[in-house]
């Protein structure tokens, strides 16, 4: 298969003998039909990294068939195409780790290379006691997304149409442009202290036709797991990524300013971050940081 595009723009082909596909993500992706015309298998499965005894998902593999057109006896069976293991974190990041934009003079790479903002915010999984019954998690709690250990808190009121109207009480704008509390947010071994978030309406206004950069960062709350992101109403380029605590003065040394893929889903991997870039054009609400927090049940 060769990629040429993802999330609607164009990619340099690169080859791949399979592709990982996250939640929100779109590919386009080349096939050339060059083999002895035969039956064949396509194949797809889930990837997960949830920790051992937790993976409680369908791990089966799913079929369909390519079948050529013409006079021939198949195979019986065809091949089943090789796929690495569910839970292989290193193989499910390889697309990522190569892909770059098209980069050419009808599709130019406007990445930008100076920053008027910058961003840091933590990805986490939560843990909420319920209170009164008021869910049925294991051991009286309830998990939690928080960006920033700020749980999203729905109000009554669109945010957008409170903002257009100026009602007051509906949400705030002192959305924190870094951790409040800076720790080692990949430790195999977290205090139950940090497990608890806020709750809030909280958002980061930002200046039209600001660039911003954001670094999103896991971490190892309650359970480390990929974080599939979405920036609703605008792409972004991928400029770095990689495993562990992100390092403010090492890492960014080693950005792709020079042809970074062209995305509006990224997924940041488990105990990793990723470093996104793009200009704030489109005025309006970044629904994705914001469907990111939304308390969850388990």
């Amino acid at each position: 298969m060769t990629v040429v595009g993802t999330d609607g723009s164009y990619t340099k082909p690169l080859t791949q003998d399979y592709i990982t596909i996250f939640p929100g993500q779109t590919f386009d992706v080349l096939l050339e039909a060059n083999q002895r015309p035969d039956h064949y298998y396509m194949a797809a499965k889930t990837y997960s990294d949830a920790p051992t005894g937790r993976n409680i998902f369908d791990n089966t593999t799913t079929t369909a068939i390519i079948q050529y057109r013409g006079y021939y006896t198949p195979s019986s069976p065809p091949f089943l195409p090789h796929l690495p293991a569910f839970n292989d974190t290193i193989a499910s990041l390889q697309v990522m780790a190569t892909l770059r934009s098209l980069a050419d003079v009808e599709h130019p790479c406007n990445v930008p290379l100076s920053t008027s903002t910058k961003l840091i915010y933590t990805l986490s999984i939560n843990s909420y006691p319920c209170v009164n019954d008021s869910c049925s998690g294991a051991n009286g709690t309830r998990s939690a997304a928080s960006i920033n250990n700020i749980s999203f808190h729905t109000p009554t009121v669109d945010i957008l149409e409170a903002y257009y109207y100026n009602i007051n009480g509906v949400y705030g704008d002192k959305f924190p442009s870094v951790p409040p509390v800076v720790f080692d947010f990949t430790a195999y071994y977290l205090p139950l202290l940090y497990q608890l978030p806020s709750a809030g309406t909280e958002v980061r206004v930002l200046e039209y036709n600001s660039t911003v950069e954001i670094v999103l960062q896991g971490t190892n709350l309650v359970a480390g797991v990929t974080h599939p992101m979405h920036l609703h109403g605008h792409s972004f380029y991928v400029v770095g990524w990689g495993f562990g605590n992100f390092d403010e003065n090492r890492d960014p040394l080693h950005y792709n300013l020079v042809d970074p893929p062209h995305q509006n889903t990224i997924s940041v991997p488990k105990n990793g971050w990723v470093a996104i870039r793009f200009e704030a054009s489109n005025p309006g609400m970044l629904q994705a940081l914001m469907s990111s927090m939304k308390k969850k049940n388990p």
